[in-house]
């Protein structure tokens, strides 16, 4: 590795979504030291070959506290840190937040843009929670496509005849898998596949298990938000939005970035260190 890159302090990237691997390769790619953070061993399965190869990448495996982001940044000393976590994952994100307000470091954070899709029928609506989701559709009969993933399904098990109305897309691992278990479904109640899915997937998936509802977050164009709804929309079905944290909406204008937006304040960070 040149000497130069080697004194240049890294960059802490806190990852596990598509916008965190697009800025994990384009940092590696330029030579920058970067340390991937991804709470999952999926989270490493699902880069590139390419980028694990490279050897400016470091990815770190687990999830963190507040405390322990701390710990990592003194060990670390980045020079910039980079929050490209999931848009619902707001506990991490204030996570790293207060690291770098403890530590004194700059954090930029990476947001996904929400989508404006709505479905070709109109048929959306929007709630603020998981739980305001499950009392909405307790009130009403038929089939339900929960797509938000496995984490909330201790939730939707409060739905009456949990087992036999709802179906769970997840993603294929074993913690994902044993969620379901652990909740009473089973068979073709479980739908193990890695996303995002095309319009068409969504549609048959509706018409197959014969769902009157889809159950999403807003999770933006890069995350199939908005496939789904069409498909919801063309396969007579409601989409049923759990709309973003409030941490989310708070974000000003200078928080909130693209992935474009970080790199060029990354080349602002890396011309001031006269590399």
């Amino acid at each position: 590795m040149d000497s130069a890159v080697e004194r240049l302090r890294p960059v802490l990237l806190f990852g596990g979504t598509t916008e965190g691997r697009e800025l994990a390769a384009r940092l590696a790619g330029r030579g920058q030291r970067t340390i991937l953070c991804v709470a999952t061993d999926y989270g490493r399965e699902v880069l590139e070959p390419e980028l694990l190869a490279n050897p400016c990448l470091n990815v770190r495996i687990g999830r963190m506290d507040a405390e322990e982001m701390c710990r990592l940044i003194l060990e670390e000393e980045p020079g910039l840190v980079v929050d490209a976590t999931h848009p619902y994952a707001d506990q991490v994100t204030r996570n790293v937040r207060e690291a770098c307000e403890k530590t004194g470091r700059e954090c930029l954070r990476c947001l996904r843009p929400r989508s404006g899709a709505e479905s070709p029928e109109g048929g959306v609506v929007r709630v603020p929670s998981v739980q305001a989701a499950v009392e909405w559709l307790a009130a009403r009969d038929g089939n339900i496509l929960v797509t938000t993933g496995s984490k909330e399904l201790a939730t939707f098990s409060q739905l009456p005849d949990f087992a036999t109305r709802v179906y769970a897309r997840v993603l294929p691992t074993l913690p994902s898998l044993s969620a379901c278990l652990d909740q009473g479904l089973s068979g073709r109640h479980i739908i193990a596949m890695q996303g995002p899915f095309s319009e068409e997937t969504n549609r048959s998936q509706l018409e197959e298990f014969n769902c009157r509802f889809l159950v999403t977050k807003d999770t933006g164009d890069n995350g199939g938000f908005r496939e789904k709804v069409r498909a919801a929309g063309e396969a007579g079905a409601v989409a049923l939005v759990i709309d973003r944290p409030e941490t989310e909406r708070g974000l000003s204008a200078a928080q909130g970035l693209s992935a474009d937006q970080v790199m060029e304040r990354y080349e602002q960070w890396r011309r001031r260190q006269h590399v």
